[in-house]
């Protein structure tokens, strides 16, 4: 497993739009359907990932918490499934069910939407405000795949509980770390 670092994304950067099919009911949603209230998580991941792996729980955690209070999650895959099938959406489906993603789990087949966000690996978190401006691109903690520390999701939690508190963006954000996207 190659490591990737994610690109910058500015802070302040309006969240690209997209429309996109969701792999656990089958449903077209844009990102205005899907947005928080009070805040939104754009996550990119895929199934086979062992850096997603290794954080699924968490993300359930998170979300489960967050969503409660107006931030909602969104999942996407933007993997080449010729090359890595594991990914397909029916597959995407299955997982979303078997590790209880309490979020839309979404297939961008033509990988523009990770172009748009200039998404570079998964996990790739992206935590936009109310009016969908960046306010956190960074890692979820400092955990990885046998590096013994454990999955907290400290820093996007600092990221998430700052934002509903009305607080600036948090001025250190280290870039999240995993495999690369794959690329058609």
């Amino acid at each position: 497993m190659a490591l990737t670092e994610s690109n910058e994304f500015k802070l302040g950067t309006k969240a690209p739009s997209f429309s996109l099919i969701n792999t656990i009911d089958g449903k077209e949603y844009s990102l205005m359907d899907l947005k928080g209230q009070k805040g939104t998580v754009i996550l990119f991941i895929c199934n086979h990932c062992p850096f997603v792996i290794h954080v699924n729980e968490e993300l359930v955690k998170m979300a489960n918490k967050y969503q409660l209070k107006g931030i909602k999650f969104i999942a996407i895959s933007s993997n080449d499934i010729e090359n890595y099938p594991q990914d397909a959406p029916h597959l995407m489906k299955k997982l979303a069910e078997e590790v209880g993603y309490p979020f839309p789990y979404l297939y961008d087949e033509t990988q523009q939407v990770a172009k748009a966000y200039d998404a570079a690996c998964t996990p790739d978190f992206y935590v936009f405000d109310a009016e969908l401006h960046s306010v956190y691109h960074g890692q979820l903690d400092d955990s990885r795949p046998e590096n013994g520390k454990p999955v907290t999701g400290k820093d996007m939690r600092g990221a998430l509980d700052n934002l509903l508190q009305n607080n600036s963006a948090l001025p250190n954000q280290k870039p999240s770390m995993g495999c690369g996207i794959k690329w058609k």
